[in-house]
This record gives structure tokens, sequence and C-alpha cells, in this order.
């Protein structure tokens, strides 16, 4: 017996009101995406989706599907006619293949069709009989069972399921506009992007590259993160901005001190305009406040002064062992620790200003007209597309 489809509960998506399809079509979309099998068709209603296998494997569809940003859970569905015998055979065997260590069950019947010949009690009654003449360690718990056995009876079919997996939960990525991640190569901003997919923002990736003071592994490390973060639901287009004429005006022009300050403003401003160019409604930064030097708040009101849109920190009241415990969990945190350095680490200056005062910062940017230099640098910026595999499936849906 194969699955036949999977049924996907909504979770916070249920609380949205007129504007619920906005959210369940852009999950729809992320889903079709990431699964990228022609056999496989979804169908969005309003309280629920389904996943209709036509063949396809539930154990690779599974992998993928627990990562997507919106699923609060979703369950292997088996469809049988309403022939009484054939559903308590199919309730069986579903039943045996999630015992495994488990003692108690029960069976849940929802009856869409009322016009079928048992009622529910009489359902209930008769599955959960025969389950437990063909199982010898099972019995019945209806308050607290290892097993939930689901039968659900509508007119053109009877569906039953029993495994329940959890999903990601918060908004399906893309649902809530667009932002401008700042992804270095390390622990804290993919992170943050994770984070942001999670409440429905679609990620413009922006990363600095600095040769040769910075290697190709370090850029294919965050090549590497960006399609990470790609499995929760939404394509990232990677902008690789060329930094290193600018980081060495900035470390002859500026003191040492205000160096990194400086450096920050300017990925800043290059940030906001690639923000521009691409829709976005805000920058988000891996920011934890105190963590280093660039992230008091006086460096972080001196970084701000350059723009007047929303930077969002998602972690900026996190704890670092509690950003890695996330970096594990959504499998960014190997890649993030391999020993490639970008921009930011290898021009940090020995003694940084922890308190810097945007009116000086201002006064040794004065010097220098840095427009032409964040003109060419966004002119010179590469794009690359991931995930890698991506493919457009929207005329598919």
């Amino acid at each position: 017996m194969n699955y036949d489809r999977i049924l996907i509960r909504y979770g916070e998506m249920s609380t949205k009101g007129r504007n619920r399809s906005k959210f369940t079509n852009k999950m729809k979309s992320n889903i079709k995406r990431l699964l990228s099998d022609d056999r496989i068709q979804i169908e969005a209603q309003r309280d629920r989706m389904f996943i209709y296998l036509n063949g396809a494997s539930f154990e690779k569809v599974k992998v993928n599907l627990a990562d997507v940003s919106g699923i609060q859970s979703f369950s292997p569905v088996v469809k049988t006619s309403q022939e009484l015998n054939e559903i308590k055979a199919a309730a069986l065997e579903l039943v045996k293949r999630s015992m495994s260590g488990k003692t108690t069950f029960k069976v849940e019947t929802r009856r869409a069709d009322k016009t079928f010949p048992l009622d529910t009690h009489a359902l209930n009654h008769a599955i959960g009989g025969h389950v437990l003449r063909g199982t010898e360690q099972l019995t019945v718990d209806v308050r607290n069972p290892d097993i939930t056995l689901v039968v659900e009876v509508r007119k053109e079919a009877v569906y039953l399921s029993c495994e329940t997996y959890p999903g990601a939960g918060g908004l399906p990525a893309g649902a809530a506009g667009k932002a401008v991640l700042l992804l270095s190569g390390g622990l804290d901003s993919p992170v943050a992007g994770y984070m942001m997919m999670k409440r429905g923002v679609e990620i413009e990736a922006v990363h600095f590259f600095s040769p040769p003071y910075t290697s190709e592994r370090a850029k294919q490390k965050v090549v590497d993160l960006a399609d990470t973060l790609t499995k929760f639901g939404g394509n990232i287009r990677l902008h690789i901005v060329p930094f290193t004429h600018i980081q060495e005006t900035i470390h002859k022009q500026v003191p040492e001190n205000y160096t990194m300050t400086s450096t920050r403003r300017i990925m800043m401003r290059i940030a906001d305009r690639i923000r521009q160019q691409t829709g976005s409604l805000a920058l988000v930064t891996g920011e934890s406040l105190g963590q280093v030097a660039s992230q008091t708040m006086e460096s972080m009101a001196a970084i701000n002064d350059v723009t007047n849109t929303p930077v969002l920190r998602p972690l900026i009241a996190s704890d670092k062992l509690d950003i890695m415990e996330i970096a594990r969990k959504i499998g960014t945190h190997d890649i993030s620790i391999l020993p490639f350095e970008d921009c930011c680490t290898i021009f940090t200056p020995a003694a940084p200003k922890t308190r810097p005062k945007t009116e000086k910062v201002q006064f040794f940017e004065s010097f220098l007209d840095f427009d032409p230099l964040i003109d060419q640098a966004i002119h010179d910026t590469e794009i690359i597309m991931l995930p890698k595999k991506a493919t457009e499936l929207d005329d598919l849906l």
C-alpha cells in the first residue's frame, strides 16, 4: 500500500482572514519549487492543503516538507473506497507501520458524508476492533494514545492517516514582502535570514567580497549558506559585491579605530541601493546587541545614520549559544565555521571604536567621494540564482 497524498495543516496561517489565499498560494508556490517533481499536484483549500503524490516517494517529499515555512504539521494519507472491509484493511496496515514500541491507539472518525451507513461511533468501533484483532500488544486509550488513526469519510472516498510530522511553522517565505539580507560567512546572518523567512519574508542576499584578501573558497562558503536557506521555501538571489577598492580606500583615509564603523556604513549604503533596485522594503542584519564592537547601540546608531530604510535585526536580543543552536538545526553551522574568512574579519582593526560618534565618522568620510566607488561596485556586482537546481515552475501551478 502506497501513500496517495499528504495533508498539510496551516497553523498560524489559519488566523488570517480575507487575505488567507495570499498566504496559501505563496506556500503552494514554494512547495512546488522545492519538490521539483512534475508528478506532484497541489490543491490549496481554505483550512488545509493536499499534495497528490501520483507515484512520487513520500519519504523524499517528507524530508523537504519539514523545512517549509508556513507548515504547522503534515500527514501522509491513504485513500480507499467506502467499502468497509477495504477501510479496515488499510487501517490495520497503517497502524502496523506506526507501532514500533508504541502500545496504545485510538480511532478518530470524521464523517463528512452523512449518508455513510455507519455513524461515527459505530465506525470507530468497527475499525478499532479490527485493529485490536490484528495486533497483539496494542490497547485502546482514547485520552492519550501513542497512535491516533484519523479516518475521514467523504463522498468521493475515505482517507486514513496515523502519522503526523512537525513543520517549520511561521508564514510562507515571500508572503510578507521582500528584504535585503547582509550575508557574511559567519554564524549569525544566515540564522537572521532563516528567522525572517519564517516570518514570510523573501530574501535578497548581499555579500561583500574582497579578493585577493578573501578567497574563492570564502565566496563559495557564502553561496552554500544562501543555498541552504532556500530549503525553507524561497528562491534567493545572491549579490556578490566587489568591495576591495572601497575597503582599501577606507583604511588609507579613515583613522584606524573608525575604519570598522565606516566600512559598515558603506556596506549599508550599497545594500540600500540594491534594496531599491530589487523592490525590497527593508534591510536585515545578523547583529546581536553587544556581541562585538560594531554591535553596540552607539555603533548601530552611527551605521544606521546612512539610511532611512527599516533595518530588521531578528537576533538583537539573542545569546550566541542560542544562535549556534539554531544554526545547527537549520544546517548552516558546519558551513559557517569553515576557516575561510570574509572581508569583515580580515580588515578588523586591533582596537575598534566601540562607542563611535556619528559626527566624527561623518567628518572622516567627508574628505572622500564614495559615490563613484559605490556606483562601480554595484555595476560590477555578480548575481547568483539559488537554489542551484532552481527552475521556473510557476506555469505548472
